[in-house]
Parts: structure tokens; C-alpha cells; sequence
């Protein structure tokens, strides 16, 4: 089936949605306090640091391995590209997937090895790992519009994503392991201030729980915030907190 694909479309199609920051972002980066609310319980899980990769999944058993942005390798390849270790690392993952209808997407963090700048909070002597932490289907008469207006379909949730229990359901089926679990709460349990968000962040989820070895310096992304159908869902990275609160506090000093 993949002779007949458009690759741009398909491409676009399955490409990770943005995801808004908790907080929401304003001027220079800095956080606002402008928190995004959340209606019944929210599933806390590690923002692991790596790269984004996508495993595409097509009826009849093809393949495709892409990064956030383009399309890699697949199935059948001689020759891919290696960039950031993606196919490397989940080509054994792709060839093993249960078939499935329909176009459906996986979407992992490859992370390690030299995997960005923060490799060495997970590794000290080069291994690289991968962490599932989405999965979504695309239908097939979305491949037929223009790229402009897939990408406008993408961004304003046009992909169907597995609400949490389903998640963990194809996870255990194929094998693959989530982006940890960290906790669920309800939503009256969050912060809604920066100061409350960051204090919160620093005192329960500072340490990463997927360290590939002893060496790894160990220091978490961030968490990932989402109801549990997946129809909220929004990050908290520690960097964003920090960079807003040392803006404040300089902007303080100066006045």
C-alpha cells in the first residue's frame, strides 16, 4: 500500500500536535498566570528529554519510521536515514507491531546516547532507550486533502487519541514500555500559580525514572498533565519555571 501513499500528506498527517504549556507562554518565553484548567482526574507522567519519533502503521503491515518533523524509513528500505538514532533504535519495534485497520500512529521519545543536550541525565555510557507515550489513528480520506489543510486538521485535533486505559492496553500488547506514571490527582489538587507550579514540580518530580544506567545524572524534563480521555493535555517543563521566576526576580531588583 505504500507505493500508492502520498508521502507529504501522510507526512502531515501523522505528525505530534503541539502541546500548549501548562502555564500559558507570553512575552520572551516567560509563563503567565494563566493556567490551563482541567475537569476531573489528571494523569501526571515524566516528560522524558529526548527526541520525538512515530511509528506510522499502515493496513496490510507497512511501515513508516519518522522524527517530529519527516519521514525516515520504510518497510522494505535498504537505505534510511540515521538521523538521531530513531530508525536505529525503533525499527525492531515497527517490524513487530500487531496488525491493526486503518492508518494508526505511535509516538515515542527516543532519549540517551547522544540524543540532545540532555543525554546525560539518562546516560553515562551511551546506551539509548525509547518510551511510548501516545498512540493515535488517522482515517485514510484525510490523505486525500491538501497538505495546507491537513496540517490546519492536525493542529486543531483533528487525530483520534487513546484515552489512558487504552493506552496501556496496546502498550502491554505490543510490548513497549510508557513514559512513567507518576500519579493521578484531581484537578483541584494543582497548583494554578507559577510559584505554587514550580515549588510543586521541584518538590515530588525532580528525578527521572527511566535512567538507562548508574551514570545518568538523572534529572527529569519535566510532567506531562492530561485527563484521563486525553481531551485536556498540556506540559510543565522545570526549565520554563525556572526562566520565568529569574526574569521576576531580576525585573524586582531593578525597579
Amino acid at each position: 500500500m505504500s507505493d500508492s501513499i502520498d508521502l507529504p500528506a501522510l507526512n502531515s498527517a501523522t505528525k505530534y500536535p503541539s502541546i500548549p504549556t501548562y502555564h500559558v507562554l507570553g512575552e520572551r518565553g516567560a509563563l503567565t498566570e494563566d493556567a490551563t484548567p482541567f475537569v476531573g482526574d489528571v494523569v501526571l507522567t515524566e516528560k522524558v528529554d529526548g527526541t520525538n519519533a512515530r511509528i506510522i502503521q499502515l493496513p496490510g503491515g507497512d511501515w513508516f519510521i519518522g522524527s517530529r518533523e519527516e519521514l525516515l524509513a520504510s518497510r522494505g528500505d535498504r537505505v534510511t536515514n540515521p538521523a538521531l538514532g530513531i530508525v536505529g533504535a525503533l525499527r525492531t519495534v515497527a517490524e513487530g507491531l500487531s496488525a491493526r485497520d486503518g492508518i494508526n500512529v505511535f509516538y515515542l521519545e527516543v532519549y540517551g546516547a547522544k540524543v540532545g543536550a540532555a543525554a546525560k541525565q539518562y546516560t553515562g555510557t551511551g546506551k539509548v532507550g525509547y518510551r511510548l507515550f501516545d498512540v493515535a489513528t488517522v482515517p485514510l480520506e484525510v490523505l486525500g486533502r491538501p497538505v495546507e489543510h491537513i496540517s490546519a486538521w492536525r493542529e486543531g485535533g483533528g487525530q483520534s487519541f487513546l484515552a489512558e486505559d487504552a493506552l496501556t492496553v496496546a502498550a502491554h500488547r505490543e510490548g513497549i514500555a510508557l513514559t512513567p506514571r507518576l500519579d493521578v490527582i484531581a484537578p483541584g489538587g494543582l497548583p494554578t500559580s507559577v510559584d505554587g507550579m514550580s515549588a510543586w514540580l521541584n518538590a515530588s518530580w525532580l528525578q527521572t525514572q527511566v535512567a538507562l544506567d548508574g551514570r545518568a545524572t538523572g534529572r527529569a524534563e519535566g510532567v506531562v498533565l492530561r485527563t484521563a480521555d486525553r481531551s485536556v493535555i498540556a506540559k510543565a517543563r522545570f526549565e520554563d519555571y525556572a526562566r520565568t521566576l529569574k526574569r521576576r526576580t531580576q525585573t524586582g531588583r531593578t525597579r
